[in-house]
């Protein structure tokens, strides 16, 4: 028997053996951001900070239209019902539990493990984490651990720590495609809020490569993982 397919139906099935990948276009990973947590003395973080975090970091990924992106308040509703707000805890049953109420495959996840902020006198200089603070400039350095769990399996799918910094004036790593908001309004201008502006985009320019990409753009974050570790290394070494 002679199977007929409409026109349409021959012509995406062509496309696609001519287009690699073309039958795989909507097949967008589904995920959501959760509340981020602080484990720093960061003057800026307050308590509703790591949802505002959160729904930056959301903003930035839907931007992207690489992604299928959970709304924040659905979110963080389901969060607050499983108790799971204050933990920061997803076991392996709560993920797959909060994937299935929110539609998410993936959870990420992001913890702030590291900030600090100089300013210099025009007199000398100070230095932190390999930025150099002179003249009367002020500096921001901020490190995110980032997880992204299976909401399956409860594994962690992709691990990275990501930092952003300011520099002067000016943003180092280009804008930001959201905005800040709530009670990160006031830190728009701030190294702090230019510093947090750098880590969101680079985390989304992390998570599209690593799960939508996956080509030679991961070796960019390999060489500042191995650059951020060694300078942790010397670190160690001088306290020593």
């Amino acid at each position: 028997m002679t199977h007929r397919f409409p026109r349409t139906t021959a012509l995406l099935l062509a496309a696609a053996l001519v287009v690699p990948g073309l039958s795989m276009a909507q097949d967008k990973p589904t995920i959501g951001v959760v509340e981020f947590k602080n484990e720093t003395s960061a003057g800026w973080w307050g308590s509703s900070v790591g949802w505002e975090l959160s729904g930056m970091l959301s903003n930035e990924l839907a931007s992207t239209k690489k992604f299928r992106v959970v709304e924040r308040n659905k979110l963080q509703s389901v969060m607050e019902e499983q108790n799971l707000g204050m933990s920061g805890r997803v076991t392996s049953g709560t993920g797959a539990q909060i994937g299935k109420l929110t539609g998410a495959q993936y959870l990420v996840m992001g913890t702030v493990t590291a900030y600090e902020e100089n300013t210099a006198g025009s007199g000398g200089g100070l230095s932190f984490k390999g930025i150099s603070v002179g003249g009367n400039k002020s500096e921001a350095y901020i490190a995110v651990d980032i997880r992204v769990v299976d909401s399956t399996s409860g594994e962690i799918a992709y691990s990275r720590t990501i930092e952003g910094r300011s520099k002067g004036g000016g943003l180092r790593l280009g804008l930001s495609r959201g905005g800040f908001g709530g009670s990160l309004a006031n830190q728009k201008k701030t190294p702090a809020g230019k510093a947090i502006r750098g880590a969101l985009v680079l985390i989304s320019d992390y998570l599209e490569c690593e799960m939508v990409k996956r080509d030679s753009c991961i070796r960019k974050f390999e060489k500042a993982e191995e650059k951020r570790r060694q300078s942790n290394r010397d670190t160690l070494d001088l306290d020593g």
